[in-house]
């Protein structure tokens, strides 16, 4: 019971993270946002590195999954608004490539260091983003939303190169800008009017979708599931980690070239059919049959999720969130989208123990199912953003709103 709280409780700081992560992003830009996360992160290493007691490392925790909350909006929403329409996908995704390899490098770091020092190096990157932060200009289109257009200009040219031609880019931030003018800045309620209703129905439907399919479930408890299985956890995380890295270094290529959703349909079939094959590999443990397959059934399981899930689910979800929503609503909603995310994270990370307890084959059966419903949503409702830019998107995401 302990260990499934003391687990989650990342996931609740991140939840608190997201509630406010929207509101602080609109009001002091995207860069302060970044800033005062790698803050939250930074106190919260320090404290798990010098707790002398249990609580101060689950205060640790806690700070530390604020800061994630934090980030976790408002980095692909920078990188959504800073980018060129044709490069904007492989971008945001290289920001899940960077989280799949640091990941990665910790459980790399993990085996040699004690959890003292691990919390200390945690600090590092955090130090090197706030120093950062100095050299990287303002997202254009959160300075366009706030009047300050000579910025605007001046970060849309430093981004986009001295000599570049930014008249069309310029002229078409301002057009979108003015329209929201004459929009009230939306609060959480304003969300559920009928107008935004497709752009909600995606961006939730997505993010409920991606943490039900039980990704935190097998990532935070990837050793228990592979002994389960009678197989070596060692060489299991090592496997799955040759795998996800590779996997999601190839979304990031395919991202701009093949578009979002044919990723994500190709993910959630193979996130289906991971989890149908470690369900299988239990239901055959538990009826004694093939013996010799089962422990080789659930790794296979195991790789056939984590590279399909690298390859589109992990990343796209993220993507998409950052372009369907209208600037004067991106507050609201990503802190709304990214509140479901963790909530979701949190329950499948607290309840997975308790699911495995119940039924370890009905448990991944449950999962294959939810992708099942995965490949369907996407197939009816999501949108291609690919090569589009983000007034282009909103402009068929308010059309396909109406004719609902």
């Amino acid at each position: 019971m302990h260990y499934s709280v003391f687990g989650s409780i990342l996931t609740i700081g991140a939840m608190i993270g997201a509630v406010v992560s929207g509101r602080i992003a609109d009001y002091i830009g995207r860069r302060g946002a970044m800033a005062i996360s790698e803050i939250f992160c930074i106190l919260g290493w320090l404290a798990i590195a010098f707790s002398k007691v249990a609580w101060w490392a689950e205060l640790g925790r806690l700070l530390v999954g604020c800061g994630m909350g934090l980030l976790s909006y408002v980095v692909p929403i920078y990188i959504a608004e800073i980018t060129p329409k044709n490069l904007r996908g492989g971008f945001t995704t290289v920001h899940q490539l960077m989280i799949c390899c640091g990941v990665s490098l910790t459980y790399l770091i993990g085996a040699f260091l004690n959890w003292r020092a691990l919390a200390l190096i945690g600090t590092v990157p955090c130090v090197i983003q706030i120093l950062g932060l100095f050299f990287i200009p303002e997202s254009p289109r959160w300075l366009a939303k706030i009047g300050q257009e000579k910025k605007c200009e001046d970060a849309l040219q430093n981004l986009r190169g001295k000599n570049a031609d930014i008249s069309q880019e310029k002229s078409e931030i301002r057009d979108y800008t003015e329209t929201l003018k004459r929009l009230s800045e939306a609060s959480i309620l304003d969300l559920f009017q009928r107008r935004y209703a497709y752009s909600l129905i995606v961006g939730v439907g997505l993010m409920v979708l991606q943490q039900f399919g039980g990704v935190n479930g097998i990532a935070f408890y990837a050793s228990t599931i592979f002994i389960s299985a009678g197989f070596s956890d060692s060489i299991g995380t090592i496997a799955m980690v040759a795998v996800q890295i590779p996997m999601t270094g190839l979304g990031v290529i395919l991202m701009d070239k093949s578009g979002r959703r044919p990723l994500l349909l190709v993910s959630s079939t193979g996130t289906c059919l991971g989890c149908l094959l470690v369900g299988l590999s239990f239901l055959l443990q538990n009826l004694q049959q093939w013996k010799q397959v089962t422990p080789i059934l659930a790794l296979v399981g195991i790789l056939v999720f984590t590279g399909s899930f690298s390859l589109g689910m992990g990343g796209i979800p993220w993507v998409i969130m950052s372009e369907i929503f209208p600037i004067n609503m991106k507050g609201s909603a990503g802190s709304l989208v990214t509140l479901v995310s963790w909530l979701g994270s949190w329950i499948v990370s607290y309840a997975f123990n308790f699911l495995m307890d119940w039924n370890s084959a009905g448990t991944f059966f449950m999962f294959s199912c939810i992708s099942g419903v995965t490949i369907l949503f996407v197939a009816k409702l999501v949108p291609e953003t690919k090569g589009r830019t983000l007034e282009e998107i909103q402009t068929s995401m308010n059309q396909f709103s109406e004719k609902r």
